[in-house]
């Protein structure tokens, strides 16, 4: 009985873990007669997690809520029954091989279809969402509310209608319906982040506050990474406190599986580089090292953190400035000969902090720089190769940078204020994406500074980082320089930028290859006829007398192929081949893994011509088929070419 009773336990244990994994907002904590902390799961929160109907629980419980929070819960799990269609002509380079996607609708909905196929597959989300200034929002979540409504809502009106207190909390409705709208879209962003995977949010102090209350929800406050303060502008307007800075924030999916993250310092390459060209000028070290130091002098401002790497010798470029001290009491206490006076060097109070053998062995490799006697204790040359660079939490560029890069990158014409840095996002995805082959999302893209920097990267690192930029048909504004240049939204713009910058980075890397294209996809209605969803309202008689196709006239062979995508979980990027058999167009997507036809007219030697190339999937449309005898051999003829092959008709 004790056995079984452990199991059991043991087995509650495993299930507490994987829900809180999944759902860390559910998770309560509190504290029993004994002062110990008890986690439990809520189970009123959990229902709210999984259940598309607003569950009704205890009240009194220690929450970050708001009017319709739940409403805003309800959005996140309402599934989607919109599609995206491609627009080949609007997207850029090859597109059946692009593996960058330009997404425009809105992304909420867009999130909602990524779910699937991306689930737990982006290593790095990054977006600078609308900061709440008080203007409304162009996402139509139908959360925005009147003042009466909120105050109505928030309770500050009596059953009459009277207002119940002279604080009107005027500004409490634009924090509703900010928090309503980012809610949904970050509880689903998390499902799309890979178990190391991390969100970085860009947003300034009027809802920094809030925006973290949420995160923490969501993500769990234990896999809160960091802030980053970036001072971006100068403010000299009369006040009691200047702000010149915003706010970066960043949570893991799963903090406890990241590594450190640390990276090969910029500045200390400008050290090698110019080491290299001074030993291009002399063979003679000291000459090597007295000029290495006059550079670095001149240079001293701009390579902070790594000037002390001014030292020269046989093997390169060193610092002697190591402590050979152990840290605390307890170090090590052999003796060091001093290889010239031939006496046991001096020890540091604590001991050494290597053991013998490993000091001895730095020695054989060049790696101790002895003192002129034993008076001076031997230190650890460290090379200016291992320098690796911390991700700071402070970060200075002018913010106005980045808006005369983009002004130059198309044609000098100012179209969009306070766009992102490419150097501070190139920063955040080498930090926190250090593998070659991963994918960036971003779904509020604007002018797709995000896309900009994954291909610098690339070209200049060799890397193979794929993005996803999502944005909203936002339109611009009719007296604003952008509609004036032809931009009639802010979509048009991110586009055309990717262009340019990929024109741009071909130019600064002419040897370098990367993947300049995107394919570009629209937010849409559903591919299918309302028949398809609902046949039971559709009457025998409608059905024979009226011929009912399931796809709408206007969709086209690319539209249904990118439906098969979302709904058989293939990614969007995956590359796109066409061949023809018996004059019939067949379609595969991912080097075969999907087949499709939606030609009129195919035959049973069509199918069986398909079905000998053995696909994952194979995709037709009921109309595709040559007559009712060929529906009733379908099914028969995979099994006898291809069984494992899923069919799917439409």
């Amino acid at each position: 009985m004790d056995k079984l009773r452990m199991q059991t336990n043991n087995q509650a244990d495993v299930n507490f873990r994987k829900l809180a994994e999944l759902f860390p907002n559910i998770v309560t904590e509190t504290i029993d007669e004994n002062g110990k902390t008890v986690r439990a799961i809520d189970k009123d929160l959990l229902m709210q997690e999984i259940s598309t109907a607003v569950v009704e629980g205890r009240e009194e419980r220690y929450q970050f809520t708001w009017p319709d929070k739940r409403k805003a819960i309800l959005a996140a799990n309402a599934p989607s029954t919109n599609t995206l269609r491609p627009c080949e002509k609007e997207s850029f380079g090859e597109f059946n091989t692009t593996e960058n996607l330009y997404i425009e609708g809105d992304n909420l909905e867009v999130l909602k279809l990524l779910q699937e196929n991306y689930l737990e597959t982006i290593k790095l989300i990054y977006i600078d969402p609308p900061y709440n200034t008080g203007k409304e929002f162009v996402y139509p979540d139908k959360f925005s509310q009147t003042t009466a409504e909120y105050m109505e809502r928030s309770g500050q009106l009596d059953e009459e209608g009277y207002i119940l207190s002279p604080n009107m909390e005027s500004n409490g409705r634009f924090h509703t319906d900010w928090l309503n709208m980012m809610y949904p879209r970050l509880k689903i962003a998390r499902n799309l982040l890979t178990k190391d995977g991390v969100i970085f949010i860009s947003i300034d102090q009027n809802e920094v506050e809030n925006l973290k209350k949420i995160c923490c929800e969501l993500y769990g406050a234990g896999n809160f990474v960091g802030e980053i303060i970036w001072q971006s502008a100068t403010d000299n307007n009369p006040r009691q406190i200047s702000t010149e800075h915003e706010y970066i924030l960043c949570f893991a999916k799963d903090i406890n599986s990241l590594n450190p993250w640390l990276i090969e310092s910029d500045k200390a390459q400008e050290i090698i580089t110019q080491y290299n060209l001074i030993k291009n000028q002399t063979d003679n070290i000291q000459e090597q090292q007295k000029l290495l130091r006059q550079w670095i002098k001149r240079h001293e401002s701009e390579l902070k953190g790594v000037a002390h790497y001014n030292n020269v010798d046989a093997r390169g470029v060193y610092s002697n400035s190591t402590n050979s001290s152990n840290t605390k009491p307890g170090g090590y206490t052999f003796d060091i000969i001093h290889p010239t006076t031939g006496k046991p060097c001096v020890k540091p109070v604590f001991g050494w902090r290597w053991t013998e053998r490993t000091f001895w062995d730095y020695d054989k490799n060049g790696d101790i720089e002895w003192g002129k006697d034993e008076t001076t204790q031997p230190h650890v040359k460290k090379r200016i190769e291992t320098v690796k660079e911390q991700f700071k939490s402070i970060y200075y560029e002018d913010g106005r940078a980045s808006t005369k890069q983009l002004e130059q990158l198309l044609d000098g014409k100012k179209i969009f204020d306070n766009p992102k840095s490419v150097q501070l996002l190139s920063r955040i995805i080498s930090f926190a994406t250090q593998d070659d082959d991963c994918t960036i999302l971003d779904f509020f893209s604007g002018t797709a500074t995000t896309a900009h920097a994954v291909m610098e990267m690339n070209a200049k690192n060799g890397t193979h980082k794929k993005f996803i930029m999502v944005q909203i048909q936002e339109p611009t504004d009719a007296k604003s320089e952008a509609y004036k240049a032809g931009f009639k939204n802010i979509c048009e713009i991110g586009k055309e930028r990717i262009r340019k910058a990929a024109a741009l980075i071909k130019k600064t890397y002419p040897e370098a290859s990367f993947d300049s294209g995107f394919r570009v996809l629209k937010l849409d209605t559903s591919n299918m006829q309302q028949v398809w969803y609902t046949p039971t309202e559709y009457v025998a008689k409608d059905l024979f007398e009226l011929t009912v196709d399931n796809i709408k006239p206007d969709r086209t062979d690319g539209d249904l192929l990118f439906q098969t995508m979302l709904e058989l979980d293939c990614p969007l990027s995956s590359r796109l081949e066409s061949f023809t058999i018996n004059e019939k167009k067949v379609y595969s997507i991912a080097d075969g893994y999907i087949m499709a036809c939606f030609e009129t007219g195919v035959t049973d030697e069509t199918i069986s011509k398909i079905a000998q190339k053995r696909p994952r999937f194979f995709v037709m449309r009921d109309s595709s088929m040559a007559n009712d005898s060929i529906a009733v051999n379908f099914e028969q003829l995979f099994k006898s070419y291809s069984p494992d092959t899923h069919l799917k008709v439409y």
